[in-house]
């Protein structure tokens, strides 16, 4: 099975974001969804990425945001992907589209520019972070560049690849010592958990 891209979500910190890479991790989110625990600023996020290496994917997280706000804020805060939760018309940056996972996923899929389709737990208001998984029969055989979200933890994550076979999986809440901050052994161990589950 090729590399699937491991993404830490909710990072509001240097010291978090530096662990997660030193994990292994491919990609960094960083939250602007101010109804969001792990909701960060512009601001910090800037100084965040000056530190990261360049070679891991710094994404932002929006919801119902305007395309001229996010690609400002991706411009600013020196980002790569923007993940975008509603309306997508206009962008121009790389962006990934949040879905909910249910039915008519397929038809959102293609009717959507995105590089990539994260999918998610319905979480209503709270637009995922909710730390519960979904039944992933909903995305398995889903054409396109998956980034399974959800619940992920380092129990469930090795069975979630196996059935899903995404490009990509998003881990958030699972791997927290507190709302926004995370616990650098269970960052460790999803990791580890992916890679071995990729050589399977």
């Amino acid at each position: 099975m090729s590399h699937v891209l491991v993404k830490i979500c909710g990072i509001t910190c240097v010291e978090d974001a530096l662990a997660s890479v030193e994990a292994g991790a491919d990609a960094l989110g960083f939250n602007f969804y101010s109804g969001s625990p792990r909701f960060t600023t512009v601001e910090k996020v800037a100084k965040i990425v000056q530190k990261v290496p360049q070679n891991a994917l710094k994404v932002g997280v929006f919801v119902d945001t305007g395309a001229e706000q996010i690609e400002r804020v991706v411009r600013e805060a020196g980002l790569d992907v923007a993940q975008v939760h509603g309306a997508a018309a206009g962008l121009t940056v790389r962006f990934w589209q949040a879905l909910a996972a249910g039915p008519g996923l397929s038809e959102k899929m293609q009717a959507s520019a995105a590089e990539a389709f994260l999918i998610d737990t319905p979480a209503g208001a709270k637009r995922g972070g909710t730390g519960r998984s979904f039944d992933w029969s909903l995305v398995r055989g889903l054409a396109g560049k998956i980034v399974l979200a959800g619940g992920l933890g380092p129990d469930n994550v090795a069975e979630a690849i196996r059935q899903v076979r995404p490009w990509g999986i998003d881990a958030c809440s699972r791997l927290e010592s507190a709302p926004g901050r995370k616990d650098a052994a269970k960052v460790r161990a999803l990791i580890q958990a992916v890679r071995e589950a990729e050589a399977r």
